[in-house]
């Protein structure tokens, strides 16, 4: 509640809502291109942002379901002449996909709120492994997005004259350029501006696949026993081993068709209550759809005795002699429909890496809260997106376009290792969880059968991968992600040698607060000088700037206003009830300075906001406060690192909301003074003895 004109109260608060930092509707060319603001506040936005099951299989399971155009044929590939063993290649591709997704059923079970590789890993087996987890899949999601693209391309330039390659290369780039700007404006716009390619694609798949099966299904028992014969004769010529090696070898080069099961456990905060529910169904469809056209390509492959083709995707030739000869009124009708499905599968190929612009900038967002990722990635934009996540992965995936030149058969060398690292690791710490439960859990072991499998299916195809690619080019993707590793290492490091310096400043200043006891607090006087304190959480920096102005200013101001913004980061966007729980946290949190102001004889007032862009609303707030008391004077406090720690990686690891501000309220012909406080641990308490002598 606010104070009254005359109130000696300290410690009031006052809470401000709105939209605009300047009180205006102006309408600013980012608001035409991305989109206007969106308010946190608003109970309804939940609802509005979810997405039902339907849409979730578009967004999070077109990875999954657009990798049957490029992992079934590795595999079959991979095969050489063995291609017999297409059989039960079919069904070993099947059968992985229902064990993966039944054991992140269980996961999403455990994990109702999110429960990525990341935080699985992270809470069942412990930081490190879970931070090997968070990096392997930030890589894998990066992959996702240049492989999708780089394999859309193909697709699309299979029908396309040869002398127009060239040309492919750019098209990538510009669509993930494309796909940043839709991703920006939100997660639900771009996946319903993706849905009809997806429906698309989904109608042509199931037609022509399902009528390659369903024409030479008579031919199947007799396929089916020429590979077993086939199996028996290799058996006796080769041996089991080297038989065996062919088989897996195939089996791990369509490692790439299982990719996205994950992504649906990791979305869970984005999916529609209950997220449970929406998550198993989403998970059902994924697994129905991926295993049922994974499976089906393959076994057409070999039903119609597809080989390589130059210039032509496995599927396309099977696509040809499907439907290669199709009539209609004696007009050819069989290319325009092998064309047009040749298209939605490059343009599914291109919707697929919208699962790496979803959860990508999610899992960095989490390891961002955790401080393993400088704090920006946790940070959402005006349209509650995390921006600086979507920025990251579209570099990364130009980065990785460009120096692969959008070669598909280079990036599925570098792709689908991490994300078996990622699987291994969470169904490891699901079957540890069951096992320290079983004295709880009476389902125990058919949750730890579950996990057990899914983790052994997960383990081996991982050891066949990096086995395998490793000296292809698959020593890339692990170099990679160990200096992922170690840079998330070094960050947290850094925010915790920073954390510690301030833990100390704090505990060296509250001493002199308490004994800096003066005269009873000054009356309301909204005339008198007034000084404006912006204040982030109740911590040392704060308390060493309200000290520094006592100490520069004694007894020039009358009242400290505390100005105080809660962040509202990805962490925080799950319900309304998150929001208001962060708003009366900040009020509660910051009303400490307020009872220290009055300690030191000011009037003391609190303003509390909450929001996504901090400096929005602290532009708001500064021109209500200054409106108010018209000789107020701005101050904030800045970090000062050792000489070291300052330059580019301090200014990237840390914001600059003061600095921002001040060239704002400039401006506006209002004044803000940065004082600085150092923060270093081995002067930390130099620092504080400095403060307790010259306050005394």
């Amino acid at each position: 509640m606010a104070s009254q004109p005359g109130s000696d109260v300290p410690g009031s608060t006052k809470r401000t809502v709105g939209n605009s930092p300047d009180g205006g509707g102006k309408r600013t060319l980012t608001d035409v291109i991305i989109g206007p603001p969106r308010d946190v506040r608003d109970p309804g936005i939940f609802h509005s942002l979810s997405l039902i099951a339907f849409l979730a299989w578009v967004g999070l399971g077109s990875d999954g379901l657009s990798s049957s155009c490029y992992g079934p044929e590795e595999a079959f590939l991979a095969l050489g002449h063995d291609q017999y063993l297409a059989v039960f290649l079919a069904v070993m591709t099947a059968l992985t996909v229902f064990i993966i997704s039944a054991s992140y059923s269980q996961t999403i079970d455990l994990f109702p709120s999110g429960g990525g590789g990341y935080l699985v890993a992270t809470k069942l087996l412990g930081p490190y492994p879970g931070l090997v987890s968070g990096c392997a899949l930030v890589i894998d999601y990066v992959l996702t997005i240049a492989i999708s693209i780089a394999s859309g391309a193909d697709a699309i330039f299979s029908f396309l004259p040869t002398n127009w390659l060239w040309l492919k290369f750019w098209l990538c780039l510009v669509v993930v350029v494309l796909m940043v700007g839709m991703n920006l404006r939100g997660v639900k716009e771009s996946v319903l501006s993706l849905l009809p390619i997806f429906l698309t694609f989904v109608v042509m798949h199931i037609w022509l696949v399902g009528y390659a099966l369903l024409i030479r299904s008579p031919e199947l028992p007799a396929i089916t026993r020429s590979a077993i014969n086939q199996v028996h004769t290799g058996i006796s010529t080769i041996g089991v081993l080297a038989l065996a090696i062919i088989f897996f070898r195939a089996y791990s080069m369509g490692a790439g068709t299982y990719t996205g099961i994950e992504a649906v456990s990791n979305g869970l905060p984005i999916l529609r209550e209950p997220r449970t529910t929406t998550g198993k169904r989403t998970m059902l469809y994924m697994a129905l759809s991926l295993a049922g056209l994974a499976g089906g390509i393959l076994v057409g492959y070999l039903l119609f005795n597809v080989v390589p083709v130059k210039g032509q995707t496995l599927n396309a030739v099977l696509f040809e002699r499907v439907a290669g000869d199709w009539r209609l009124f004696g007009l050819r009708v069989g290319l325009p429909i092998i064309t047009f499905t040749l298209i939605t599968e490059g343009a599914l190929l291109f919707v697929a890496a919208q699962t790496g612009f979803i959860d990508g900038p999610r899992v960095l967002a989490t390891m961002a809260v955790d401080r393993w990722l400088p704090r920006r990635f946790a940070q959402l934009s005006s349209r509650l997106v995390t921006q600086d996540g979507v920025f990251a992965m579209g570099l990364a995936a130009i980065a990785i376009l460009v120096l692969t030149r959008a070669r598909v058969d280079l990036l599925v060398v570098l792709y689908a290792i991490n994300v078996f690292v990622t699987f291994t690791l969470s169904q490891l710490g699901m079957s540890v969880h069951w096992w320290q439960e079983r004295g709880r859990e009476p389902r125990w072991r058919r949750k730890l059968a579950i996990n057990g499998v899914g983790c052994s299916f997960t383990a081996l195809i991982l050891m066949l991968t990096i086995t395998l690619k490793f000296d292809e080019g698959g020593w890339v993707t692990v170099a990679i992600t160990g200096g992922l590793i170690v840079i998330c290492y070094l960050v947290r490091h850094h925010y915790r040698y920073i954390g510690r310096a301030i833990e100390q400043l704090e505990a060296d200043i509250l001493p002199e607060i308490f004994a800096a006891k003066e005269s009873p607090p000054e009356q309301y006087d909204p005339t008198a000088p007034t000084a404006v304190l912006l204040v982030n959480g109740f911590n040392g920096l704060g308390l060493a700037t309200l000290l520094t102005l006592r100490r520069l200013f004694r007894d020039q101001y009358h009242n400290v206003i505390f100005v105080g913004v809660g962040e509202v980061e990805s962490s925080r966007m799950k319900g309304p009830e998150e929001v208001k729980q962060l708003e009366q946290q900040v009020a509660d949190d910051l009303s400490e300075y307020c009872r220290f102001g009055a300690d030191l004889g000011l009037h003391s007032e609190l303003r509390v906001s909450i929001g996504p862009d901090v400096v929005a609303e602290l532009r708001k707030l500064c021109l209500e406060v200054a409106h108010e008391f018209p000789q107020a004077v701005f101050f904030a406090g800045k970090l000062i690192f050792e000489a070291e720690l300052e330059g580019f990686i301090s200014r990237f690891l840390h914001n600059h909301t003061a600095l921002e501000l001040q060239n704002w309220l400039q401006v506006h012909g209002l004044s803000l003074v940065i004082l600085p406080v150092r923060v270093m641990p081995s002067a930390a308490r130099s620092e504080a003895e400095i403060m307790r002598r010259q306050v005394a």
